[in-house]
């Protein structure tokens, strides 16, 4: 681990912003949503997963989910960003820490949050390996504010600790 002390909480912010379009699927948190347009990305588009991947790397201090997974590397094309989520887990468990807490927003007309929040949580849960009572997710309306492209963006902050899997003088 770095030189911050070892009981020190840690907190990544992540952001993730992509235009909505015609033809793709529509992914969000891991879960598919029944809409007209879909995230356009390189991978999945899955906003909420990119940024939370973001948050997570971090608050761990570790290079960013573009320098990671590269939007130019085929091998990412179309990749379920469930994929991103779980490799930031595994390098956060090595620098001995672990997930305390998740919050997200999620900015978007379409495809409506609130009425899956609980199974976003349920997921990302899953996902993470940690409680859902942990995880919060709230959905904001963009009321017309993105101009003629529809978008999707999220914000997540995530808070790390020491794990609890490790001992002391590790």
């Amino acid at each position: 681990m770095n030189d911050i002390p070892s009981i020190i909480p840690r907190v990544g912010l992540g952001t993730d912003l992509h235009r909505m379009v015609p033809g793709r699927p529509c992914r969000l948190g891991g879960l598919s949503f029944d809409c007209p347009v879909g995230p356009f990305g390189h991978s999945d588009g899955d906003a909420i997963l990119h940024a939370l991947t973001d948050a997570l790397l971090g608050a761990a201090g570790l290079p960013d989910l573009g320098t990671q997974f590269p939007n130019d590397d085929p091998q990412w094309k179309d990749a379920p960003s469930e994929r991103f989520v779980r490799a930031a887990s595994e390098a956060i468990a090595a620098e001995g820490l672990a997930i305390w807490s998740v919050d997200c927003v999620v900015h978007c007309d379409r495809p409506r949050i609130g009425p899956r929040r609980e199974e976003l949580r349920r997921h990302l849960g899953q996902v993470l390996g940690l409680d859902p009572s942990r995880i919060n997710i709230k959905g904001k309306s963009l009321e017309g504010c993105a101009g003629e492209h529809e978008t999707v963006s999220a914000m997540v902050v995530a808070l790390l600790g020491p794990s609890p899997k490790l001992s002391p003088e590790q």
